[in-house]
């Protein structure tokens, strides 16, 4: 692809996030970056943050390619949707949510439990720090699809 060409897409995929429903301080980043900073401009949209095998993993920020309440929340729809789909038997999916110590890591469980609730999962939330172990317990323990 050429410069000129991944440039435009990444004004035009800023531009969205930017004319949406996103909170002020997101927009002001992003029209920062749109008037100061084309690097970090493509570094944020060039790409979707992608799901991993240790999950959701990223830079901290605004735009797709970056850690924010946004992707998060797009990564858990795409979830939902995937569960809704798999467990047609099931009356009722269930989740459990856990955080660990890293930064936003709590506010990213809460708009998970919000998106995953919305879908009509039922969420089980742990209110403070969990290791992974306890969380794999718990997923078992309660019947939970994920």
């Amino acid at each position: 692809m050429a410069n000129n060409e991944l440039i435009q897409q990444v004004r035009e995929k800023a531009n969205k996030w930017l004319n949406s429903d996103i909170d002020t301080e997101s927009k002001e980043q992003i029209k920062h970056l749109l008037e100061k900073d084309p690097d970090e401009l493509i570094e944020s949209f060039y790409k979707d943050l992608e799901f991993g095998t240790g999950g959701l993993r990223g830079i901290m920020g605004v735009g797709t390619n970056r850690m924010n309440v946004y992707t998060v929340g797009m990564a858990t729809q795409g979830l939902s949707n995937y569960l809704k789909q798999q467990f047609t038997d099931k009356t009722q999916i269930k989740v459990a949510i856990a955080h660990d110590s890293r930064n936003n890591s709590h506010l990213f469980a809460e708009k998970t439990a919000s998106v995953f609730s919305a879908n009509g999962i039922k969420v089980y939330l742990f209110e403070s720090l969990r290791p992974t172990p306890e969380l794999s317990f718990a997923v078992r323990h309660l019947g939970c699809q994920s």
